[in-house]
């Protein structure tokens, strides 16, 4: 049956969609809305709020309110009623809007009259466009009915001011997706990129918010559903295991199956709303539900309910993710957020990557430094503005990204690329050269690697050989435990592409923020401090002989280099070693050949084994000091945490002189040691890295250029000294007397 409420709300859509019809600007569109909207609400007034920037709300068009006020009454976001509504996203219903906490009384308007006020937010998918607002003279609270019926409204403006309705003169009605938009994320991945736009999930456009016949809607949805639950269905099953996939389909299977959900999307037809648009009304309202929620859990589930309204959107428009569009000569991918196996599926044809989500120890984090691409993560909301083709630039260095930019922006990135460009040229003159610094010090510059594809940056890098390469990839991108002779293959090709330079296999390092999609996730309180690497190993050590035995049939006789990671304490290494030994025991048994040579070594990432007992430094065979996770250990900073992440300097004088204590405890056993983490890779910090004794750092191929170019510039005993005086002064960081003495002698 349908109410009288249901047939007034599809009275006014209908007029609505007959006024978006008719050939008119923008602004005469926008001023029938306010007077049919206030006919229909039985009210005085009714104001259109747009936003002309992200902190400014302009009156765009009235009924009731003086015309001399449109497109002069302005107000800041979260300033007034009105500025409330777009700040928080929540409605506001007041009889008596002059005495509401935050009211600001706009003389120009002419308002002082109207007692009433009822304002809800205009947005979409999240993104905030403005706020619609009905008032009246007489003094009561509008009902739960008549709320909804504006909240419809406002959802309709939203769309069709996506579709570009109400484009006219002035900032405020300008055409979306136009102007020019500055992103300011976070740093995964350092480099600068100039390129195209490529949407990892093409924009869903619905172009019907209105419908005639809401029960042909109302099956347009449910068979729609139906296909939903299905396909739903049908992934699970085919999904092994209990890992994090099987976990988020079952939650996308309650959602699918909610009753709660379909009634709500059914009441917004039977108000008039097509069936596209009743999702992306529930969408809308989840994504704003999700800005809000600061519980990780729900978030997750909000997320769950997002991408189910995407999939159902996709089978209701036809729009799937083949949209005809070609990938660009320069893309750059936009994405919420991406799989490594995605990721790893578009190559290296991408420039670079932006994440509206992501974190520096992601799995796409971990995949975009294998690629060597830039990364920016935490750059909300682009997804919402980006459109397939923008010309967009990534300054991965400084998690900056600029949307359309204007050509003096452009001009000025180019210039630095040029630079780049033109360093880059300089380093390959120094490509073959050992790095020996001024005052004659021999520096060993390794490279990080996790795939094949890295190989050949071995050669074309000028590195002496890989001093990490990350094993764990080959099991993140899979649904399923990798095959022992599939591992095998994929070590020997390694083995075979490295040419005799020496390659270090850091075993498998899962949990914490990288978790196999096969295996049942641990809900831990802090799981980088919890079960993961050797700590997963130990307690499972089938998964890390299966491993170790691929390692020694790859090398197939060749000298071997590995090391086990997060080694916290010696008993942990004297068990891992044992695993090691019988895996040697076992392929010599079995007639294999062993390797030639085997150096059997650890991360040092934990304070900790810092201070391990000298049996320890006596019996292993090489450290490698994990600068990332030993440094958030010092520091009690967690990396993944933008708030505290960038608080605490490597060159802090407390952290050198830990690391001295390290390099001293090594001299003393004779322990070969080197550092491998993102500091080892930028210029400053590796100078002072060399300076201090550490003669041996493995980064990323594309610093190796830049870090052996400073280190032959300068006498590492002189940099030591600018230590020393810099640590007498009692300065808390060397950086800044660093920074004075490169500057002095340059």
């Amino acid at each position: 049956m349908v109410t009288n409420t249901e047939s007034e709300s599809r009275k006014l859509l209908g007029r609505l969609r007959d006024t978006m019809a008719e050939e008119a600007a923008g602004q005469a569109r926008l001023d029938k809305i306010t007077h049919l909207t206030a006919d229909s609400m039985g009210t005085e007034v009714c104001s259109i709020y747009l936003f002309r920037d992200a902190e400014t709300l302009e009156l765009c068009a009235s009924q009731g309110l003086k015309a001399e006020a449109v497109h002069q009454t302005r107000m800041k976001l979260g300033e007034g009623l009105v500025g409330r509504v777009a700040r928080t996203g929540k409605t506001i219903n007041t009889a008596d809007a002059p005495a509401e906490r935050g009211f600001r009384y706009m003389p120009e308007t002419g308002e002082e009259i109207y007692s009433s006020f009822l304002g809800v937010p205009i947005q979409r998918l999240g993104s905030k466009v403005g706020v619609l607002v009905v008032q009246s003279k007489q003094k009561r609270e509008f009902t739960s009915d008549e709320i909804y019926a504006l909240e419809v409204v406002a959802m309709v403006l939203a769309e069709m001011t996506e579709l570009g309705a109400f484009v006219g003169e002035g900032a405020a009605l300008k055409a979306r997706h136009t102007q020019s938009m500055l992103f300011r994320g976070g740093t995964a991945q350092e480099g600068s990129a100039m390129g195209r736009v490529w949407l990892h999930e093409p924009r869903v456009v619905v172009t019907n918010p209105v419908a005639d016949d809401p029960e042909k809607e109302r099956v347009r949805l449910l068979e729609a559903v139906e296909k939903l639950r299905v396909s739903v269905d049908e992934m699970l099953a085919d999904t092994p295991g209990e890992g994090d996939h099987a976990q988020v389909l079952e939650a996308y299977r309650m959602f699918a199956n909610s009753k709660g959900w379909l009634r709500r999307m059914e009441e917004d037809i039977a108000r008039g709303l097509s069936a596209e648009a009743s999702v992306e009304k529930e969408q809308s309202t989840a994504r704003a539900r999700m800005s809000q929620v600061s519980d990780p859990y729900l978030r997750d589930r909000l997320h769950d309910l997002d991408d189910l309204s995407n999939r159902l959107l996709r089978i209701l428009t036809g729009q799937g993710r083949q949209t005809g569009a070609e990938l660009p000569e320069d893309p750059i991918l936009i994405a919420r957020n991406i799989g490594p196996a995605e990721l790893l599926e578009y190559n290296r044809k991408l420039k670079a990557v932006v994440l509206e989500e992501g974190s520096v120890g992601s799995h796409a984090a971990i995949v975009a430094r294998a690629l060597a691409i830039p990364l920016v993560i935490h750059a909300d909301r682009i997804t919402n503005e980006a459109l397939n083709g923008d010309q967009i630039l990534v300054d991965g260095d400084q998690g900056i990204v600029h949307l359309r930019p204007d050509e003096t922006v452009v001009s000025a990135f180019r210039d630095k690329l040029a630079m780049q460009a033109k360093a880059q040229e300089r380093y390959t003159t120094i490509r073959d050269k050992e790095c020996i610094s001024a005052d004659g010090q021999r520096v060993h510059l390794l490279m990080n690697a996790g795939l094949m594809a890295d190989l050949p940056s071995l050669d074309s890098s000028g590195a002496e050989g890989v001093g990490l390469f990350r094993t764990e990839l080959q099991f993140l991108i899979r649904n399923k435990m990798p095959q022992r002779t599939e591992l095998a293959d994929l070590y020997a090709q390694v083995l075979d592409a490295a040419g005799g330079k020496r390659v270090i296999f850091r075993t498998l390092d899962i949990g914490s923020d990288k978790v196999l999609p096969y295996m049942r996730k641990v809900d831990e309180p802090n799981p980088a401090l919890g079960w993961r690497a050797i700590r997963v190993a130990l307690d499972r050590p089938g998964v890390m002989r299966m491993q170790l035995q691929a390692l020694v049939r790859a090398a197939n006789g060749r000298p071997l280099t590995l090391m086990f990671p997060f080694i916290a304490q010696y008993d942990e290494y004297a068990r891992a070693r044992e695993e090691m030994e019988k895996v040697l025991a076992r392929e010599r048994r079995l007639g294999h050949p062993v390797p030639s040579k085997l150096e059997v070594g650890t991360m040092l990432e934990t304070p900790s084994l810092a201070f391990a007992s000298r049996r320890f430094f006596d019996e292993v065979e090489f450290l490698s000091i994990g600068g990332n996770d030993l440094k958030q250990f010092f520091f009690a900073a967690d990396r993944e945490n933008e708030l505290v992440r960038r608080r605490y300097d490597t060159l802090n004088v407390s952290f050198l002189t830990f690391l001295e204590s390290i390099i001293h405890r090594c001299a003393q056993s004779k322990t070969p040691l080197s550092f491998c983490g993102e500091d080892a890779g930028r210029p400053i910090e590796a100078l002072v890295l060399a300076a201090l004794g550490l003669r041996t750092l493995s980064m990323r191929p594309a610093s190796i250029g830049p870090v052996k170019s400073l280190i032959m510039r300068y006498s590492l005993k002189e940099v030591r000294d600018v230590i020393e005086e810099s640590r007498l002064r009692g300065d808390q960081s060397v950086r800044q007397a660093v920074m004075e003495y490169l500057r002095d002698n340059s």
